[in-house]
Order: structure tokens, then sequence, then C-alpha cells
């Protein structure tokens, strides 16, 4: 049934009915909702904005009561929070940071990872429809904490020589310089939190579009095509259900990769030759 008002959903907010009979693709606009309240304003929320506040919410409450009552033998709530912070302290904090340093940015990492995947799995859940994550803003400031925490971690380390040996890595001839000095500053300054931010929005936003897509030609071969065509119609349906369960996957394999790919930047900034 949730497939189902999901796919409902999907054609009832952007897409294909216009009353027309002809095929309507998604298109960008969907990214950019109407305002609900506060309009003009910067504190305007929207629907994407919306989702945002009602994810974050229900990640504290989820949060607040699987640690409220914290017991020797654990209950089931306790039981599944705390796998799921063991899955971040123990597969990306202390494994990439070791103990020491893994309780330190744990805050940092654990608050990225649920966020990440509470915002980007409201693609697949009915009457939201769209990944919270799916408009730039979100991915831009992630982003940007994770180059400060980078940078942050290796002046702490180092001070003074973290800039130098990021751009002038030790043992190469200084005439390699004038080439390998760019590159780094490229690579390691500049590319990194754009990467970042562009990895995350796209995945998002392209599979919000082919999920429309795949449900909207449902919707047409079904209900506007004639004859044999609306056979396509199974298939079209078939494809879409195939893709929410991959975008289940996509969700949670982003959130996972941002939040490793934080800590290794963090590690290279700890790294004894910094």
């Amino acid at each position: 049934m949730a497939l189902f008002a999901n796919a409902t959903q999907f054609v009832t907010s952007s897409l294909l009915a216009s009353g027309d009979g002809e095929f309507h693709p998604p298109s960008l606009s969907e990214f950019y909702p109407e305002a609900l309240w506060f309009e003009g304003t910067p504190f305007e929320i929207n629907r994407i904005m919306l989702i945002r506040i009602i994810m974050t919410v229900v990640l504290l409450v989820l949060f607040w009561l699987g640690t409220r009552r914290m017991r020797v033998i654990p209950t089931r709530g306790q039981s599944l929070t705390e796998m799921a912070m063991d899955f971040v302290r123990i597969n990306i904090a202390e494994d990439l940071l070791g103990k020491k340093d893994g309780r330190r940015f744990l805050p940092l990492l654990m608050t990225m990872f649920f966020l990440i995947l509470a915002f980007n799995i409201t693609g697949i859940i009915p009457f939201m429809n769209i990944a919270g994550s799916s408009v730039v803003g979100f991915p831009i400031v992630l982003a940007v904490i994770s180059y400060v925490m980078f940078i942050y971690a290796g002046v702490k380390k180092s001070p003074g020589k973290f800039f130098k040996n990021s751009l002038f890595p030790a043992g190469v001839p200084w005439v390699m310089y004038i080439i390998v000095t760019p590159i780094e500053l490229l690579s390691t300054f500049i590319m990194r939190p754009i990467t970042l931010a562009l990895r995350l929005l796209m995945n998002m936003l392209v599979g919000h579009l082919l999920l429309v897509l795949f449900f909207a030609a449902t919707q047409f071969f079904l209900f506007s095509a004639d004859g044999l065509f609306k056979l396509f119609g199974v298939g079209t349906f078939a494809f879409g259900f195939a893709f929410t369960l991959f975008e289940i996957l996509v969700a949670a394999l982003q959130a996972y990769v941002f939040t490793l790919l934080t800590a290794v930047y963090i590690q290279l900034a700890l790294a004894e030759e910094h």
C-alpha cells in the first residue's frame, strides 16, 4: 500500500496530469516548490524545508527515546539505538581515526551520518517523496563543515606546518613543486568540498527524477495510453518498484560515503607527515 501511495503522490506532486492526455516528464521545478509560510523572508519554509524540519525532529525524538533510560540489560529500543551508533563509532570513527581521535570527532561524524540518512530516505517515504538533501544548500553546508574540520584537525595537530606539508610534500624535487603545489592546492583545498557536496546532491536529485519518471510513465500508460500500450505500464511500474528499493540502498550508501570521506580527510590531516 505504501508503494501505491508513493506512486500516487509522485504523480500528483508534479507530473503529468494536466488533463490533456499527454506525457509530461519530470523537471527541475520539482526542487523549487512554492513557499508555505513566511514567503519572501529569510525564514521562508517550503515543502523541502518542512521535510528537513520534520526529519530533524524525528531524529531527535528517536535518539531521546532510545537513550533516555539506559540500562545494563538494554531494552529493544536501546539495543537498536546502540547498534546504530556503534556502526558509526566502530566502522567509521575508530576504524579510521583510532579510539582517541575517533571519540573526539564522533559527535560530528554521528550527526552527519544520521542527518544525511534521514534527509535522503524521505525520497521514498509516501507523501514526502523528495529527499531533503536534493537541494544544494544542505550538501554545501555539510561539505563546508567537513572542510573546516579537516583544516582544524590539521592545524591543531601541526601548527605552522600543516599548509606547508600539504602544499609542499616532502621528498619531491624542488623543481617539481611548480607542478605539484598547484595540483595539491586544487585537489586538497578546493575540489574536496565541491566533490563532497556534488556527490550527495546529484545522487539524490537524479534518483528523484528517475522515480518520478517511472511512476509518471506508469500513470500515463495505464490511464491515458490506448490498446496494448497499456502493458508498458506494468513494465514501468516494475522498474519504479525496483528503483525504489535501490534508492533505499543509495540513501544509506551516500550517508556512509559522505561520513567516511569526512573521516578520511580528518585522518589525513592528522597523519604524522603533517
